[in-house]
């Protein structure tokens, strides 16, 4: 299935990295606003490009569209592409608010095209891993998860020389700018929803606990969290707690508690992440948890992952689990309704900096299945 590029910065590097993992993905040609940035990229890569991204839409080619622009151009891009006949997959968030992304999603289901959003994260090894212990009852009936996403004091970090393979920096502003909840929540959010399925409600908090982080954003700095923590009630019972910041310490660690023991790993941005389990120990009167952790065997062996830094994911797996399903014709296990969802969680998480109290979920989904590897 042939695909387009719409966005040349900082992460469009790390899904050319993963691009030859996935033989059913032809990328055809990449543009961006800035020319100057559609000439390295595709130098770089070795790409054909497009001027603008009208050519890009009226390329009859084209069968998805890979929106990988700053997030609040998601939108605009997005619906640009609908309206085109073109399907779509976008980076994070799929839109900046709740109507937006309904709109996307309605434009699409209205058109009979597929749109999907990163991350993609829980197509991983790793999640599907858990998954699979889940639905085994490893730990038996779950009860409460812990899920961690903070990344540390970003600001303090030399985020301005943060460079991507082909010389793109950091898009800072933008992250800054938009904020940890926004920007990161959706890589624990979406593998909780498909565990788990719909929420139901949410209770959160949030707050700009550093206010003078950086001096060259658009938005003030207490326009933007930095630190959120949720409670999201899922219609099946189950309670998360979801921490996001760029405050503590970096830990990405999930927990999932059930009556009969612990599961978890270290961090959800690692395809091959070991996952544990804990189970519980009846000592006469008393329940202990064993101190020995026992590793369960990954569903699959992960890709050799060429990219640097901290992080190893298949940044095209999401795009490639959509073209799977047009040509399968069957529901993508991240379609639109699943999309939306995961967007309306990170986005009542991140509004309770203004709105507070709890807030309740006014969308839901069909529950996608595992993956294949992975049944």
């Amino acid at each position: 299935m042939k695909i387009a590029i719409v966005g040349c910065g900082f992460v469009a590097d790390f899904y050319l990295s993963t691009l030859s993992f996935h033989p059913q993905l032809e990328l055809i040609g990449v543009t961006d606003k800035r020319p100057e940035r559609i000439k390295q990229f595709a130098e770089h890569h070795a790409l054909p490009t497009y001027a603008s991204l009208e050519e890009l839409l009226a390329d009859p080619q084209v069968d998805i569209v890979l929106n990988l622009t700053n997030p609040r151009s998601h939108f605009e891009v997005s619906k640009a592409a609908l309206e085109a006949g073109k399907h779509v997959y976008s980076e994070k968030p799929l839109a900046m608010s709740i109507d937006q992304a309904k709109e996307l999603v309605s434009l699409a289901a209205e058109k009979g095209l597929h749109i999907s959003s990163a991350p993609c994260s829980a197509l991983s090894e790793t999640a599907q891993t858990v998954w699979k212990a889940l639905r085994e009852n490893v730990v038996g009936k779950v009860y409460l998860v812990y899920a961690e996403m903070d990344d540390g004091l970003v600001h303090k970090m030399p985020y301005q020389h943060w460079i991507s393979d082909s010389g793109m920096p950091w898009p800072y502003q933008d992250e800054f700018e938009v904020g940890c909840t926004l920007e990161h929540a959706g890589y624990y959010v979406n593998w909780l929803t498909m565990f788990f399925g719909p929420a139901r409600s949410v209770t959160a908090f949030s707050s700009c606990l550093v206010k003078d982080k950086v001096q060259d954003v658009v938005l003030a700095p207490d326009d933007t969290p930095d630190f959120s923590v949720a409670c999201i009630q899922f219609q099946s019972g189950v309670v998360a707690r979801l921490t996001c910041s760029i405050v503590a310490t970096h830990d990405h660690q999930l927990r999932i508690f059930g009556e009969d023991g612990v599961l978890s790993i270290h961090d959800c941005w690692k395809y091959d992440d070991p996952v544990y389990v804990q189970r519980m120990l009846r000592i006469r009167r008393k329940v202990l948890m064993n101190p020995f952790r026992q590793k369960l065997p990954l569903v699959r062996k992960t890709p050799n992952f060429k990219t640097r830094g901290a992080q190893k994911m298949d940044f095209c797996r999401g795009v490639a689990e959509m073209a799977d399903a047009i040509t399968e014709g069957r529901p993508s296990r991240m379609a639109a309704d699943v999309s939306l969802h995961n967007n309306e969680l990170a986005i009542a998480i991140q509004n309770s900096l203004a709105t507070g109290g709890p807030y309740t979920l006014t969308t839901t989904f069909e529950p996608p299945q595992p993956m294949v590897w992975a049944q």
